[in-house]
């Protein structure tokens, strides 16, 4: 059996910008709700979508106690050192409620529009961990730092008196889950897989190598999961639970509080983030049932062990 856990739980907010007062208003359920944190993601090339750090800023904002983050943070058209700048403000500004969650596989598409060369598979890994490595360096205090990356370079910049937020990744690959392993404090695992895959069983273990490697331990990455799908009235039959990918999708409430308790308890699971379809609306009855019914069985299930 895997380590007793506390899970956190999160939900995924919609991006469009006609859907902004459905995000907001979610947002604010999900905060009064007593979820954990709440995401957006990053397309900075796209019109139709809002700023990633500019909702995260403002929903940080507009909440009382949700921790949030930018899954996944489009590292190439956000340059690291300005990145530790801006989510140590933003940290700052919410309490430490900011989130940092960094990814190394985006569609190159969304950064050819703004002329940013592209990098090598290899060349992506290492700058995905040059960059965790220069944000922990200039949050949290200490001397200037300079360091001559191949990357990013900085010279004599003096890091934020604001700790160093949770640092997250969404990666694949050998190369990729060493970089968790080694710098990370959460993974999210690629493709949405989810805690009975063989994805995760065959990850999880380069990470835990990875860690042991720099002296840390298995249990200080976190396996955080995406997860989607409907939460309906009725049961559902177990045969209907899974999609072609055989990723969890669906089922009553009791169905999901059964599955993310196995996945807690079982899977050693520390997260889900509850997404909605890109361009989708939360439907406002199947959030409910997520903030009111699904967390509070699950939380209560697993305190019992």
């Amino acid at each position: 059996m895997a380590p007793h856990r506390t899970a956190l739980f999160g939900l995924g907010l919609e991006s469009d910008n006609h859907q902004v007062t459905d995000m907001h208003r979610h947002a604010r359920s999900a905060d009064e709700a007593g979820l954990d944190f709440f995401s957006i993601g990053d397309h900075p090339s796209l019109a139709d979508r809002v700023d990633a750090y500019a909702t995260l800023g403002y929903i940080l904002g507009a909440t009382k106690n949700l921790s949030g983050g930018v899954i996944c943070t489009n590292l190439f058209s956000r340059p690291a050192p300005m990145l530790a700048r801006t989510i140590a403000g933003l940290s700052t500004h919410s309490g430490g409620r900011a989130i940092l969650v960094l990814g190394a596989n985006g569609s190159w598409e969304e950064v050819d529009a703004f002329g940013i060369p592209r990098l090598s598979p290899g060349a992506r890994i290492r700058a995905l961990e040059e960059a965790i490595v220069l944000v922990r360096a200039l949050t949290g205090g200490g001397d200037p730092v300079t360091v001559d990356g191949e990357f990013y370079p900085v010279k004599e910049l003096m890091p934020t008196p604001t700790p160093t937020p949770p640092i997250w990744v969404g990666v694949g690959g050998p190369k990729g889950l060493a970089v968790a392993g080694r710098n990370a404090d959460g993974w999210i695992p690629p493709y949405a897989a989810d805690w009975r895959s063989t994805v995760v069983a065959e990850a999880r273990p380069v990470i835990e190598e990875a860690a042991a490697e720099v002296g840390r331990k298995p249990d200080d990455i976190g396996t955080i999961y995406l997860t989607a799908g409907q939460i309906t009235r009725d049961p559902v039959p177990p045969a209907q639970t899974r999609d072609d990918e055989d990723r969890w999708c669906s089922g009553d409430v009791r169905q999901w509080v059964d599955e993310l308790t196995y996945a807690v308890l079982e899977g050693g699971a520390t997260g889900f983030n509850y997404l909605v379809r890109p361009g989708d609306t939360h439907d406002d009855t199947t959030l409910r049932r997520w903030t009111d019914e699904v967390v509070p069985a699950v939380r209560e299930a697993v305190a019992k062990g």
